[in-house]
């Protein structure tokens, strides 16, 4: 099952290095290609609008800023994406539920899941 992210282009939004560099590490392990990470809202936006992404990991709080603007470009564009947050699926805005969304700290099984989730919609 984890052949069909293989060669997947996601796009990573998420300030902390740690974190972001456990991603990198996991979407790697799964066969995907990794683009960013982004540390900013404005940055995730932007390659949210003009990159060629198959999907995308967001946390919810970056640097103090909340994605939504990155969702909505992501939404806009069709490109599916999971959610990451340390509140779970309760902790977002309604409009926002129903979407894939991990729990930090993950593991690369939930990473997994929710991405194949995420594109099968």
């Amino acid at each position: 099952m984890a052949e069909d992210l293989e060669t997947r282009r996601i796009l990573v939004v998420e300030d902390e290095s740690l974190v972001a560099m456990l991603l990198e590490t996991i979407l790697e392990d799964l066969g995907c290609n990794v683009v960013g990470p982004e540390g900013t809202v404005a940055a995730g936006a932007d390659t949210a609008r003009s990159a060629e992404i198959d999907a995308a990991l967001l946390d919810v709080n970056v640097a103090g800023e909340l994605v939504f603007p990155v969702a909505e470009a992501l939404k806009g564009r069709g490109i599916p994406f999971v959610f990451s947050t340390g509140y779970g699926e309760g902790g977002l805005p309604e409009q926002w539920r129903g979407h894939p969304t991990i729990q930090k700290p993950f593991t690369e099984v939930a990473v997994r899941d929710a991405l194949l989730e995420a594109l099968s919609r």
